[in-house]
């Protein structure tokens, strides 16, 4: 299993970026799919989940401010994210669980400028 996240980058408060997450090496369709993101000095927190059959869920920081999505076509997972704050600064990974193991991608960097 590999996931390559892409996507980060700088941006401004206030406004959007989407992040992208490749999968190979795993039945894509079928898995649940995570975000996550660690800030400087903080623990690896849970940001979105999204289920097989797209069901999403939020941590209540960015509730209605990102959108999880997957295109199970292109074996990609997408995090869309807008209204953008300082407090989004992070390293932000994508995981999926297979047979009981985890599976982590790289990370992508994104800073938010005030």
């Amino acid at each position: 299993v590999q996931l390559q996240a892409s996507g980060g980058g700088l941006v401004q408060a206030g406004g959007s970026l989407r992040l992208s997450c490749k999968a190979s090496g795993m039945n894509f369709a079928i898995a649940g799919m995570d975000w996550y993101r660690q800030a400087p000095g903080k623990e690896r927190e849970l940001v979105a989940t999204i289920a097989s059959g797209g069901s999403a869920n939020y941590a209540d920081s960015v509730e209605g401010r990102f959108t999880i999505s997957r295109d199970n076509g292109r074996r990609t997972l997408y995090l869309q994210m807008s209204s953008l704050n300082a407090d989004d600064t992070a390293v932000y990974y994508c995981k999926t669980r297979v047979w009981n193991n985890d599976y982590w991608g790289q990370g992508t960097l994104v800073t938010v400028s005030s």
